[in-house]
């Protein structure tokens, strides 16, 4: 009896639903680390946070951010009113957002690296740039890293080292714009005004970022950087944070994956990392999801489930014990 193409069609779509989710998960990731890197440029301008050294004044929200400093010092207000305003308007505030910050982490791991961090943006695109110039993630891999329909050309890298001195530069004069008023430097720029302070800040600071950017940049992420570390402990204490699981029992089917290159998740991480691996391994882990999308595109390729999926709560602790029973098995 001949199979019902309608049936085979339904399946094929149903088969093919999880890679076009991962797919749109990654233009989302996409669109909101290029709106973050936007407004990590943009927010010294706007006033929207900036700490200005001219005025010794915050600003936030494009208002003016007072303790109450100003007015106690001119005796509009007691010491207790002052003492008040700067818990209220400091300390609060700065627990609140350290308290919302670390939750998320302990749940989600380091949703704002993979999601939202700038330099983390400037990480995968100089990736890319790399890649097409040597076919290498780092200038310090052994190997080449093969990808799909990519092919290493040395014309590819003058772009590199141009985004990176591009890219440590921006850094620089991004960072100086949330101490100084943005006009005073970018016009100091333009029409070589600076102090020699902001001169030597804006050169020294560029060609720092510049060097690690271009050697240094997955070194940064994972063992530099305190924002991710402190995420990555709030995660590990965590033993139902999300996690991306590997389905062990299934691990023959990546023998096969990605045919000839093998080890499709390896390839696509872009923090150097076995995603693969016990939760404990995969310590700096940003969930981008890069690996997910890989291995369903590699395994629906030849008609199988994924090996690879995000687990969280309940899901996410039975794996976590799982790992936990196979390590003292093979301790013992």
């Amino acid at each position: 009896m001949p199979p019902d193409l309608s049936v085979l069609a339904e399946r094929r779509a149903n088969t093919d639903q999880p890679t076009r989710h991962l797919a749109r998960l990654q233009k989302v990731r996409n669109a909101t680390q290029a709106a973050f890197f936007l407004l990590f440029i943009l927010a010294p301008a706007l006033n929207l946070l900036r700490f200005d050294l001219y005025e010794t004044q915050l600003w936030f929200l494009g208002m003016r951010w007072s303790l109450g400093i100003d007015a106690l010092a001119k005796g509009d207000i007691s010491a207790a009113q002052a003492g008040m305003s700067i818990v209220l308007r400091a300390f609060v505030p700065a627990l609140i957002f350290i308290g919302v910050f670390l939750g998320v982490a302990y749940r989600y791991g380091r949703l704002y690296c993979g999601w939202l961090c700038p330099h983390f943006s400037a990480v995968e695109s100089l990736n890319n740039l790399l890649h097409r110039a040597c076919g290498k993630l780092s200038l310090w891999d052994r190997s080449t890293t093969p990808r799909a329909n990519i092919e290493p050309n040395a014309r590819w890298w003058p772009l590199f080292a141009l985004s990176c001195t591009v890219m440590g530069f921006l850094w620089s004069i991004t960072l100086i714009t949330y101490l100084l008023p943005p006009n005073v430097i970018w016009s100091g720029l333009v029409h070589g005004t600076l102090t020699p302070n902001q001169a030597r800040f804006i050169g020294i600071g560029g060609l720092l970022f510049t060097a690690e950017f271009a050697f240094a940049r997955h070194l940064f992420c994972r063992f530099g950087c305190a924002v991710g570390l402190f995420q990555s402990l709030a995660w590990m204490a965590n033993p139902r944070g999300m996690v991306v699981a590997f389905e062990r029992e299934r691990a023959r089917d990546c023998r096969t994956c990605d045919q000839p290159r093998g080890s499709a998740c390896d390839h696509a991480c872009p923090m150097r990392l076995n995603p693969r691996n016990i939760k404990r391994m995969m310590f700096s882990c940003v969930q981008c999801g890069q690996c997910l999308t890989a291995c369903d595109t590699s395994q629906q390729a030849q008609q199988r489930e994924p090996t690879l999926q995000w687990q969280i709560g309940a899901d996410a602790l039975r794996e976590t014990l799982r790992q936990r029973r196979r390590d003292h098995m093979g301790r013992h």
